[in-house]
């Protein structure tokens, strides 16, 4: 074998036939030439004939050319107790702990015969730094290579060509630029000195928002040219690591060389039919690249726009969404680094001292744990290495990549302590018999007076309440009180709250910081207590307004209203400051007092459904009998049973249980309450005694149409359909009360409150879902399924239009359903333009950074909106289980704050009208109005697969 001769004695037909062989290695093809002509002129080969020990120091780095290799690590002198972590396969390597003469990190054992090449420590560490000044002056890569378990080793500073998606990406771009706008690619003059064939960066910029409506803003824009540059597929002329929307010059790869030919017709034509897709492609990972590039400047370096994109791209991270704004994001901003991990397997070891908190923010990696192998993984947005920064103590494991081209968000121990120590500094506790009641943390932003602000983080419910009457100002609206007002049933019941506000105003002020009057002349005192009482009345009609759909449920809410008014009304005839909220009051009494309809009433009319309010709810027996009864939306099922014995004068103890169309049962609790909102869509209720419970089957009419009703629907305008959809879908989101997202949040059963308008808004995204599915699968003909996929792409279009997001994703999920996505033969009919529209919408259900895309979607529309609902849901579920209610018997206000946050984003959505009018009906509005408020549909996921595999039998 020609590498058995030393580098000094072979001849260049000997490089040749080495290097040949590389190329024949898989990981190898990606390295660039030059570097794999290096390698060839240096490296050994050698069989595995030795065991490479953890602790011992090397000499040579190796990749293996055959065979395999177990890794296997040690938490004691003793290597038999090493525990195998991985296998490496061919083109794997191992061997960089000879970059700082560190003992190697793990013991390397062969499986088999095993060839391998072997750079010694001087030639490794040569082409080591010629590759890390390159990188200085080039965009050079940390390189992974690939093992047969998934389990990547990385070469640190190794460049390699630009991938072959972004190449092509590139000249896409530049055969568009030179397609639609030439004059952007020039040969450009500059302080006397020409710059061959280069582009601007703001022109760059301009053209690419212009292109597509999936470029937010310019910085998105910058982000997309980054990850070219990156790449090399554009440089900087002057090698620039990062691009800039400013007059400065980048110049596409192929016009690095001179007399490149200009793109022909139909490479034009290509580029043109290629660029929403390439458009999307860096669109979706602009983002990621700009933010690479702001955190590779040192902390000094960074602007307040850099700082606001990292504020903005931590939002998405989910290690990070669901924790404090105040504590945990704003103060670590400038201390954030990027890097991509230059070490050996693995990447820390157990019982290291813990230096750094990562957030992973591109990739996975293992966790292990010494003696029991592989215990989790992790993957975007999961963190690890903070439980040793907190606790001063040593890793608990170790950490392995699982993946080529991991990235990661670092935070190292001295700025990590040091944000612990501002913190601190900016906490003030108030204490009471030197228990801590009150935790405040000071403002990062002075008031408009200039004094300095707190913010609450936790604190005893009255302590609360008695700092926001202290500190709340008339003329403005603060966050902080409404979140108390709108969340203070989580933590302190309607009665409580009532009984210390009518403390508060009667005998203020003593219920303030105070323990006596302030000090001052009768005046100040007389209107302090004035200005107290009008702060008390303030707080007392937000709290009505937000409550009101309830109050009149609640006893001690209705008596505490009246007294109120009732002392306001005397007090007002010598404090004429209070006059002006008698009247407010007395309309709040009016509401109150107002007659309602019955439960089905509400339903048909679309008003709120109320926890008072009754409906007729059918229950069938295991014969498909049924039996009707009357009871109240909030019914529990022990209620509910027991209003079936008396009807069906039964004496057998009854289960009642939720049977859905594939015969699923689920036993519904004693204490569940609302129990007719939890039915599915073709689900119903069944009671019967425990004997029948296995006898229970399906109804016929449980199972779903049988024919598609395309012949109804493919007349009717994409359009008019998609506005009757948003019109019947605002009438439900409209009905849904904020304090509702809570009672699904916390758990109806702790409020023993319904959800009911909820449940029908979630329930009716499923029926749109299933709608999709259901008459793509019952549809026979595949010219017709072909018309049925271009339909729902134009009324999702439309849905988008009307900004109902809701019905949209709906829409674009059903066509993502496995029954329907395996379709191949009907995609494939599908034109060309309508693929695009659904790629593009589909990228918008893209759950990567915790949603990113959609939540930066709606960040740019305008209310009214309806909102995709499980998401929000999702997010008040996180910051819930997240995060303690209480902490040292205090609130912990801060999870307060996040979770009001989200309803905060339901407001806004409502906080428009809908208008009726955005669309003009048709002739047969009410025809179409009525098919989108009864689809019938299919929700058995297996009926629908079976149907799925008649219309397009699984290929061979």
């Amino acid at each position: 074998n020609v590498t058995l001769n030393m580098p000094a004695e072979r001849s260049g037909e000997d490089v040749d036939i080495i290097l040949s062989r590389l190329k024949g290695v898989k990981a190898f093809q990606r390295f660039h030439p030059s570097l794999l002509l290096q390698i060839c002129s240096c490296a050994f080969y050698e069989y595995l004939e030795k065991v490479f020990r953890q602790g011992d120091i090397g000499t040579s780095w190796y990749a293996v050319l055959s065979g395999s290799l177990d890794v296997k690590v040690s938490e004691t002198a003793n290597h038999q107790d090493a525990v195998a972590i991985c296998t490496l396969g061919i083109g794997t390597a191992f061997g960089e702990s000879i970059l700082d003469n560190t003992p190697r990190h793990a013991t390397i054992v062969s499986r088999e015969t095993s060839e391998l090449l072997r750079i010694e420590q001087r030639e490794f560490k040569s082409l080591w730094e010629v590759r890390e000044r390159k990188r200085e002056t080039h965009n050079s890569k940390w390189f992974m290579l690939w093992p047969q378990d998934g389990c990547p080793l990385l070469i640190p500073g190794l460049q390699y060509s630009p991938s072959e998606k972004l190449q092509r990406g590139g000249k896409v771009m530049r055969n568009a630029i030179l397609s639609r706008a030439p004059h952007m690619i020039r040969d450009r003059k500059y302080h006397l000195k020409t710059y061959r064939q280069c582009c601007v960066g703001t022109e760059l910029v301009d053209w690419l928002v212009q292109q597509s409506t999936c470029v937010h803003t310019r910085s998105h824009a910058v982000g997309m040219w980054q990850a070219l540059l990156e790449e090399g597929v554009l440089n900087h002329v002057d090698q620039e690591l990062g691009f800039q929307d400013k007059y400065l010059f980048y110049r596409f790869l192929d016009d690095e060389e001179e007399d490149t030919p200009l793109p022909s017709e139909e490479e034009k034509r290509e580029s043109e039919e290629e660029l929403p897709e390439t458009i999307l492609f860096l669109a979706q990972i602009g983002p990621d690249a700009l933010l690479r590039m702001i955190l590779r400047k040192p902390p000094g370096q960074r602007t307040g726009d850099d700082l606001e994109i990292i504020y903005d791209e931590l939002l998405h991270i989910k290690a990070l969404s669901h924790l404090s704004n105040t504590v945990s994001l704003i103060p670590p901003l400038q201390h954030w680094t990027h890097v991509k991990l230059s070490l050996l397997l693995p990447v820390f070891n157990q019982g290291e001292e813990g230096t750094s908190w990562y957030i992973i923010q591109k990739g996975s990696v293992n966790v292990v744990i010494y003696g029991k192998g592989v215990v989790c993984t992790l993957h975007e947005g999961d963190d690890f290495g903070k439980l040793a920064l907190v606790t001063d103590s040593a890793r608990a494991a170790s950490i392995v990549l699982r993946e080529d081209n991991c990235h990661f968000l670092r935070v190292d121990k001295e700025d990590f302590n040091r944000i612990l120590r501002d913190v601190e500094a900016n906490t003030v506790r108030l204490k009471e018999h030197e228990q801590a009641v009150l935790v405040l943390e000071k403002s990062p932003r002075a008031s408009t007076l200039g004094n300095i602000k707190y913010t609450v983080m936790s604190g005893t419910p009255e302590k609360i309440l008695d700092h926001f009457l202290e500190t709340m100002r008339m003329d403005t609206h603060h966050a902080d009180p409404d979140d108390f007002v709108l969340m203070h049933c989580v933590f302190m019941p309607n009665s409580q709250f009532c009984q210390l506000l009518m403390l508060c105003y009667i005998f203020n002020p003593v219920c303030t910081y105070h323990a006596v009057a302030p000090p001052g002349s009768e005046q100040e005192r007389l209107e302090y207590a004035v200005t107290s009482k009008r702060r008390v009345l303030n707080l007392a009609l937000r709290w009505a307004a937000v409550h009101a759909h309830h109050l009149q449920e609640e006893q001690a809410a209705l008596t505490f209203l009246e007294e109120l008014y009732g002392s306001v009304s005397s007090d007002s005839r010598i404090l004429r400051a209070l006059k002006d909220f008698v009247p407010d009051l007395e309309k709040v009494q009016k509401v109150l007092l107002r007659e309602f309809s019955n439960g089905d009433e509400r339903l048909a009319k679309k008003q709120p459904i109320r926890n008072c309010d009754e409906i007729l709810l059918k229950v069938y027996c295991s014969d498909h009998t049924y039996t009707t009864i009357r009871v109240a939306v909030a019914a529990t099922g022990r209620e509910v049973t027991s209003a079936v014995a008396d009807k069906l004068a039964s004496s057998d103890d009854l289960l009642l249980v939720h049977l859905s169309s594939a015969g699923e049962k689920q036993m519904l609790k004693p204490n569940d309450v609302s129990v007719f909102s939890t039915l599915s869509i073709n689900g119903r209720m069944f009671a019967c005694p425990r004997d029948q419970l296995n006898a229970l089957t399906p109804l016929p009419d449980q199972e779903g149409p049988s024919a598609g009703s395309m012949s109804s629907f493919e007349l009717m305008s994409s359009k008019d359909l998609a506005y009757q959809m948003t019109l019947y879908d605002w009438e439900l989101f409209s009905c849904v009360h904020e304090h509702e997202l809570l009672y699904h949040t916390f758990g109806r059963q702790s409020f023993r409150r319904t959800t009911a308008n909820l449940d029908l808004f979630l329930r009716r995204f499923n029926q749109v879902q299933l709608w999709v599915v259901t008459e793509v699968c019952l549809c026979g003909q595949l010219s017709k399924r072909v018309q049925l996929l271009k339909k729902f792409i134009k009324i999702a279009a439309h849905c988008r239009e009307f900004k109902n997001l809701n019905s949209f994703f709906a829409i674009i999920m059903g066509m993502s359903n496995p029954a329907v996505s395996r379709l191949t033969q009907t995609w494939e009919k599908l034109p060309s333009k309508f693929k695009k529209f659904y790629a593009e919408f589909e990228s918008m259900m893209d759950p990567s950074r915790n949603h990113r895309a959609y939540r930066l979607t709606v960040t740019k529309i305008e209310p009214p909106i309806i909102p995709f609902m499980p998401l929000l849901l999702k997010d008040m579920t996180f910051s819930h289980e997240g995060n303690k209610t209480f902490i040292d018997n205090m609130v912990n206000f801060e999870k307060i704050r996040m979770i009001a946050n989200t309803i905060r984003a339901v407001r806004h959505c409502r906080s428009q009208p809908f208008n009726p009018e955005v669309c003009q009906p048709n002739k047969n509005h009410a025809e179409v109005r009525g098919y989108v408020r009864k689809l019938c549909v299919i929700d058995n996921q297996r009926t629908l697969t079976t149907l799925s595999y008649r219309l397009e039998p699984r290929r061979t």
